[in-house]
């Protein structure tokens, strides 16, 4: 017959190192995820320059008479063009706005984590020195 005595638990360090590699996957995880957004987000930003330029020109050159009503149809494409890549950089920020929300979580939630183990372990020191006095 097995005594509860016999029980044993896993050492505070290992818990700590644990913990590290869990939230440190998180954390890496989550920084993909904004490194990704934000790489999507400048491709987005150039190809509205991009598109703004080209409706910039072609207005100049209707108003100026040198392009044809059928170039001039161009133009709503490219005003449509120019209204998907505002609709996508508002989600994108979004997004960064809420990978950033859950990064400060993780992050406050791991410091807060590393205190209360600090303060546990220094309460049990305190009482294994008072246990042997």
């Amino acid at each position: 017959m097995a005594s509860i005595f016999a029980f044993r638990t896993r050492s505070l360090d290992r818990d700590r190192q644990t913990d590290e590699t869990r939230f440190g996957q998180l954390s890496r995880a989550l920084d993909e995820l904004a490194a990704g957004i934000e790489t999507e987000r400048t491709g987005i930003r150039s190809r509205y320059e991009a598109v703004s330029a080209n409706a910039a020109f072609l207005v100049e050159a209707i108003d100026n008479s040198a392009v044809s009503a059928q170039r001039a149809g161009e133009m709503d494409q490219l005003t449509e063009s120019l209204k998907a890549c505002l609709r996508r950089i508002e989600v994108l920020g979004r997004q960064k706005d809420f990978v950033s929300g859950l990064r400060h979580s993780l992050d406050t939630f791991v410091d807060e984590g590393r205190k209360t183990d600090e303060e546990s372990s220094a309460r049990l020191a305190r009482g294994e020195a008072q246990r042997q006095f």
